[in-house]
């Protein structure tokens, strides 16, 4: 195995330990809120609340960080790497710059929009309710909004972080930051609401309801959260030697760097906005459906992306600055493996899960969700949107994987288009379908235009020179086919064990009743799918599996 695929396999094993920590602690979250708002209209509003900011966090910091902040560092960092030895202290002078103008402009955009947020809250609420939403709701909903704003501004400066120190080869302290935020709002939730209850309880009118005050309490929590993750990582990014220092604002839009890096990201904000304007497009239509289906819709997604977080996300955190670095050196040889297995990898993983979702969906919502807030009705209006939700994950993991061969080579026009495209195409779905398929609709459309933004990507490689596109796209497709014939053979034991299991371990609490089923089926899905796997002698899953054994042996 070349030293590029070690890198990528390490690298992406520790982040996905890390991320899976996080992802099971966003989960419990997931669980909290469903205990305390089930889908009741306050679970809406702060579903709404939370939403509204996190767009924007996504915008400015998860994604412009990522695709426009890393490949420029990253290419600081190979060109001192490479530069004579009498050059590398002027160079990396000119990387602390650089560092220091890219912090400068983070804080100060982000500061400019979170002021902008408080201000005019009371105007944004309301285009995501139904127009007889009751008034204390809305203002309800727009004091959590003001709560969670000030979110975007710390998270950016934790993703600038992220930044510093995924380019530095360091991924384990971001990877478990989000386990920290988690923590915080779940502590906050169990912590704060009794003392909010017990002090509402004490006026003689206008008590809000114990799920207002709940949504509240996870809202300051989110703040917090938001706060230490940046406070985790910056002694982390002060041994790697680069200070967070700030500079003018002139010298920040001045620098070299940052000009770079702002023409990657107004394209990119654009482009990578498709996916998160999809996500406020679907919850403004559902805001106006029936109460509860922001809150079923977003319930439905945490499962999803429990999934992309592990898997998706972690891959492709680990890959951008890996093809940033192949592309800079021009090893287009070692690029377009390194691309190739990173997608075989994901789609051995995301359609199996789908089928095996698609089978056992209920079970897996009614363990993981049904509590005294969350009852039959929640399950099953979760389960009618999640079914359409698993539907894409294939394709939304695969647009992960994919977009940054494009940014790494500093080409972001074609998966904008692509992005805009799948945008206009989404809220059209979303729109129409939801006429007639109400929650189920949306998430339909969502599912929809992430296959058209994954056709489109690969049509578009074609733009790119170094990208085997042909090759890559047939390989990809009959190995979707091979592994998607695996899935419904290793579905059918499944099928005719879920009632038997079912009925077994009924009449007992929800871990019992539903978790074992659960654990039981999965087990025997995994069984079979890994001997077809076997018995065909799959080299991906060989691959997988011989790089583990290695790991075992050598920690041993």
């Amino acid at each position: 195995m070349s030293e590029n695929k070690k890198s990528l396999v390490k690298s992406g094993m520790i982040l996905s330990v890390m991320t899976f920590a996080s992802r099971i602690m966003g989960l419990i979250r997931e669980m909290t809120k469903a205990a305390f708002l089930g889908t009741s209209a306050y679970a809406d509003a702060f579903g709404i609340a939370f939403m509204i900011p996190n767009l924007f966090r996504r915008l400015f910091a998860e994604n412009s960080i990522s695709v426009a902040f890393i490949p420029t560092f990253k290419g600081y960092l190979e060109e001192t790497k490479n530069a004579e030895e009498e050059q590398k202290p002027q160079l990396k002078t000119e990387t602390q710059s650089f560092v220091s103008s890219t912090l400068t402009l983070v804080t100060f955009l982000t500061a400019c929009v979170t002021v902008l947020g408080i201000i005019l809250a009371n105007f944004i609420v309301p285009l995501f309710f139904k127009g007889d939403s009751d008034a204390l709701l809305l203002k309800e909903a727009s004091l959590l909004t003001r709560i969670m704003f000030p979110y975007l501004f710390v998270i950016s400066i934790a993703a600038f972080f992220q930044g510093v120190l995924n380019g530095e080869g360091i991924f384990a302290p971001s990877g478990f930051t989000p386990v920290i935020f988690n923590a915080l709002v779940i502590g906050s939730t169990y912590i704060l609401t009794p003392i909010f209850v017990k002090l509402s309880g004490n006026r003689l009118e206008g008590s809000l309801s114990y799920e207002a005050l709940s949504a509240r309490a996870m809202s300051i929590g989110v703040l917090t959260g938001g706060i230490f993750q940046a406070i985790f990582q910056w002694p982390f990014v002060h041994k790697t030697g680069w200070k967070t220092s700030l500079t003018t604002l002139k010298n920040a839009f001045t620098n070299p760097g940052t000009r770079k890096v702002i023409a990657l990201i107004i394209p990119t904000i654009v482009g990578m906005a498709a996916y998160q304007l999809n996500d406020a497009v679907s919850t403004a239509v559902a805001g106006k459906i029936a109460t509860g289906t922001v809150a079923s819709l977003q319930y439905s997604l945490r499962l999803q992306e429990l999934i992309l977080g592990i898997f998706a996300v972690s891959i492709g955190t680990v890959i951008l600055p890996d093809l940033s670095g192949l592309a800079k050196n021009k090893n287009w040889e070692a690029f377009n493996t390194m691309l190739t297995a990173a997608v075989k990898i994901i789609i051995l993983i995301t359609v199996p899960v789908t089928f095996y979702s698609l089978v056992c969906g209920k079970e897996l919502i009614s363990v993981i969700y049904k509590t005294r807030s969350f009852d039959d009705a929640s399950v099953l209006q979760t389960l009618e949107v999640f079914r359409y939700h698993i539907a894409g994950l294939l394709f939304i993991a695969a647009n992960r994987i994919i977009t940054p061969a494009f940014y790494s080579q500093s080409n972001t026009k074609l998966p904008t288009l692509a992005g805009i495209i799948s945008m206009v195409v989404n809220m059209i779905l979303a729109v129409v379908l939801s006429i007639f398929m109400k929650g189920r609709g949306i998430a339909l459309a969502l599912s929809a235009s992430s296959a058209v933004n994954t056709v489109l990507l690969f049509i578009f490689m074609r733009k790119l020179p170094s990208l085997e596109y042909k090759k890559l796209a047939v390989n990809l497709f009959f190995y979707t086919l091979k592994i998607t014939a695996f899935s419904v053979v290793a579905s059918v034991p499944v099928w005719f064990l879920r009632p038997i299991l079912l009925e077994a371990f009924s009449g007992r609490n929800r871990f019992f009743s539903f978790g074992l089923p659960v654990v039981i089926s999965a087990v025997v899905f995994g069984i079979t799918g890994v001997l077809l796997l076997l018995i065909f002698r799959d080299k991906t899953a060989l691959s997988v599996t011989g790089k583990l054994k290695s790991k075992l042996r050598h920690s041993k």
